[in-house]
């Protein structure tokens, strides 16, 4: 890790900069540095440092990286990454408000780092270059609800060239008559192509919504750059 890089992190945690104000997230960190600087022995030094080391690991995971390719075949593409897996990609939007919807639902500080996010962008970039057939990424769920797990876990298992509709998910969940549940786990996916809901259809087989960008036309260009069977 570069100092600069260091530098910026450690500004995020404290809460200083662009990041704003100390939040209640920051306050362990916070407290286990004053008590460092006001240690009136050794003893108290060492006890303090003991808690600042703590502090340091249980804030850990709390930033989420990001980066940006700014030209791919689905437009430009953002991915964002914490220390569990990939947390987010989305395409078809601008910077900013990839960073505001991402720090909405993840509650975390968003850090642009390419160095970070690098794996992920390498491997979305050669997927639909055409270079790539399957991901090879860690994914963090852990911010999903249980019912939206078990719907993005069967469209993981969907094999490339292949598709499902919404009532055969709802069927694989043991929910038959989530149809419409499932439809709307699918369409906040946040993490699209490598989730691939895009291979899950409408009952008559049609293409239906695709959340991301392009909706519908991309969603049909994956399918056919994995060689699917489309309805005429």
């Amino acid at each position: 890790m570069t100092p600069e890089k260091m530098d910026k992190e450690l500004l995020a945690w404290l809460g200083d900069g662009a990041h704003g104000a100390p939040t209640a997230k920051t306050d362990t960190v916070l407290m286990a540095l004053d008590a460092m600087y006001v240690a009136p022995g050794e003893q108290a030094t060492k006890q303090a440092q003991v808690k600042l080391r703590r502090a340091l690991m249980a804030a850990k995971g709390k930033n989420v990286y990001y980066g940006y390719a700014p030209k791919t075949r689905v437009g430009p593409l953002f991915v964002a990454v914490n220390d569990r897996g990939l947390v987010a990609l989305d395409f078809g939007l601008s910077e900013q408000e990839f960073v505001a919807r991402v720090a909405q639902r993840t509650q975390a500080t968003l850090i642009r780092s390419d160095e970070e996010a690098a794996e992920a962008l390498q491997q979305v970039e050669e997927y639909l270059d055409g270079q790539r057939t399957k991901f090879d990424l860690p994914l963090d769920m852990s911010m999903m609800s249980e019912f939206q797990r078990r719907v993005l876990n069967i469209a993981l298992k969907i094999p490339r060239g292949k598709v499902l509709t919404y009532g055969d998910v709802a069927r694989a969940i043991g929910k038959p008559q989530a149809s419409r549940a499932v439809g709307q786990a699918l369409g906040h996916n946040p993490v699209p192509i490598v989730i691939p809901c895009h291979r899950v259809l409408g009952s008559d087989g049609s293409l239906h919504g695709y959340s991301g960008g392009g909706g519908i036309q991309t969603k049909k260009w994956l399918l056919q750059l994995e060689g699917a069977t489309l309805p005429q």
